[in-house]
């Protein structure tokens, strides 16, 4: 039985917004190759400072028993717990300079903004993806033989969602509670740091 978490948000967002989040429990289901171009080609149209488009994925998925398991033995154990249900494991990867070789401070970012539009092209299509920052990045870049002006960032698990009563108890917990997150005017100011921008304080 799968289950959903939908924010509840200060202001209203789009629903693909709200219903996105980060599940553990995946069904035992694969995802087809076109499915799965679909997630990179979402996150391969994102946007980039200078349109340097640093991001690189490494791909791993169960019907490749050999490469799945380079990539789960990457992943913190407690990951390794609950990852290795679901069908497709990802590794997302920042090139940390531009072509003309200056450093790409922003390389991160947006890496991480490639992975955002990934995950809301998941939500779209009936998919969930749970990103982990719980990876070795030394046994990573050795495994998969990354190159040194390449930056590992996360480790991505994607499929559909399963039923968290396959969880281990502790996991299960997480799995059902309500999420969380800071409020708007806690982290949106104006005028000077700490200052809540005047929009949210009269509100």
């Amino acid at each position: 039985m799968t289950h959903e978490k939908p924010a509840k948000t200060q202001f209203p967002v789009h629903d693909l917004i709200r219903r996105r989040w980060s599940p553990r429990a995946f069904a035992d289901r694969a995802v087809d190759p076109a499915t799965l171009g679909s997630l990179l080609e979402a996150a391969r149209w994102s946007a980039s400072s200078n349109n340097a488009q640093p991001w690189r994925f490494l791909i791993a998925t169960r019907d490749q028993p050999e490469h799945f398991a380079a990539m789960l033995d990457c992943l913190a154990p407690g990951n390794q717990t609950w990852a290795g249900h679901a069908p497709v494991l990802m590794l997302s990867v920042a090139h940390l300079h531009f072509d003309d070789q200056t450093v790409n401070r922003h390389a991160l970012h947006d890496v991480g903004q490639a992975a955002a539009t990934l995950a809301i092209q998941a939500t779209a299509i009936g998919l969930v993806i749970h990103q982990m920052a719980g990876f070795s990045i030394d046994k990573a870049r050795e495994t998969f033989r990354i190159p040194d002006q390449y930056e590992p960032v996360a480790a991505i698990a994607v499929g559909y969602q399963g039923d968290a009563a396959g969880l281990p108890d502790r996991l299960r917990v997480r799995e059902l509670a309500p999420r969380e997150r800071e409020s708007l005017n806690s982290i949106v100011f104006a005028g000077a740091w700490g200052h809540t921008a005047d929009f949210l304080a009269e509100g």
